[in-house]
């Protein structure tokens, strides 16, 4: 799969509750800090109507999705980049993931208590955004001395990149985020290297009561965590916790008229995964092998050769060319068959970049 996004905030802002509703994982969930202190790890199946409508028409005996996984990583809080809680675990945890789910807690309630006294997005989402650009600035300046010193003794190679790190580490010393570095600025190499937590993309999630979610209560918490998604151009969805973890309890049928009471076309959660997989600019495409129907996820731009090489390195190896179907000719032709008898079904090379909804049979010879 390869794909994950940790689910980060404060404590007892509602991650490991927004975690379970996804997973149905169990994992632990008590009004106390640090509850959460080894990261919980669960896979979630992406909603694919395409894939459905496939299955429909190809009647494969079996039909195998594409997920991503959702890390539940302990709460961080303030001093957590100069060791204070879980510290520098709680950080390390962070950096194995591709993307963050910050978790802002919205709703009000005397009974789980907020471990800064008072409900206040703006200030939590400071709070942990600090915290990760301190940890950075540690990071960078840790690179930068390094490539000090090789540079004095000789090391022409360290000069662009003492210079790189110099631009990085004055943005983060004003308190900005490095994903606000353009691309271009540092070698995709360093950055890859550096690894730095704010230069992963970040989809804010506002954990609100079931009352604001009907448009009363304390709404201006929702405004103050759009705020802070806009002004990073960040992502950003609004669900209950509690609310979610009530519905994926409910059977299929019942759960689509609990959320039309609500008002709601479909749950917090499927949202919540769907725009997870958009941060993350992942496409899918299909294979019907055999009796076999299956979704799998790429980088947008990726080529049919690690397309290949994702199913199988054999395939990689010996590519031979790629039998490609959209998903759109599929559909209104009727199946495979039909499409191919249209002369809709293309040959590409190695070079091609699968698009999103691509129905691919891969030709090779090992």
């Amino acid at each position: 799969m390869g794909f994950n996004c940790g689910i980060i905030g404060l404590p007892n802002v509602g991650k490991s509750t927004i975690y379970n509703a996804l997973t149905a994982a169990g994992a632990a969930v008590a009004n106390y800090p640090f509850c959460t202190i080894e990261p919980n790890v669960g896979t979630v199946t992406v909603p694919d109507d395409r894939l459905d409508s496939i299955a429909r028409i190809v009647k494969p005996r079996k039909c195998t999705p594409t997920v991503m996984e959702f890390v539940d990583i302990a709460g961080l809080v303030k001093g957590a980049s100069k060791g204070e809680g879980l510290g520098n675990k709680f950080l390390g945890h962070i950096r194995d993931v591709d993307a963050i789910v910050h978790v802002v807690r919205c709703f009000d309630d005397p009974n789980v208590s907020h471990v800064h006294g008072i409900v206040d997005p703006a200030g939590d989402i400071a709070t942990v955004v600090t915290e990760l650009i301190l940890a950075d600035l540690e990071t960078v300046e840790r690179r930068r001395q390094k490539a000090e010193r090789q540079a004095k003794v000789g090391d022409k190679s360290m000069f662009r990149e003492l210079e790189a790190l110099v631009v990085m580490e004055e943005v983060l010393a004003r308190g900005v985020s490095a994903r606000t570095v353009p691309q271009d600025d540092i070698m995709p190499e360093l950055r890859r290297d550096l690894n730095l937590l704010t230069d992963k993309k970040v989809l804010y999630v506002a954990n609100v009561s079931e009352d604001m979610l009907r448009g009363s209560g304390r709404v201006d918490c929702i405004a103050a965590v759009e705020t802070a998604a806009e002004a990073e151009g960040s992502a950003m969805v609004v669900l209950c916790g509690d609310l979610e973890a009530e519905i994926v309890l409910l059977p299929p049928d019942e759960q689509q008229v609990f959320l039309e009471d609500l008002g709601l076309r479909e749950s917090g959660l499927l949202n919540l995964i769907r725009t997870g997989y958009e941060l993350l600019s992942l496409i899918t495409f299909y294979t019907t092998v055999g009796t076999e129907l299956r979704a799998w996820t790429l980088k947008a731009g990726t080529t049919a050769l690690k397309a290949a090489g994702k199913i199988h390195s054999d395939m990689e190896r010996g590519f031979i060319r790629a039998e490609v179907l959209s998903y759109d000719d599929f559909s209104a032709s009727g199946g495979i068959v039909e499409a191919r008898d249209r002369g809709l079904v293309r040959i590409e090379g190695r070079d091609y970049e699968i698009t999103d909804g691509d129905i691919v049979h891969f030709r090779f010879n090992v």
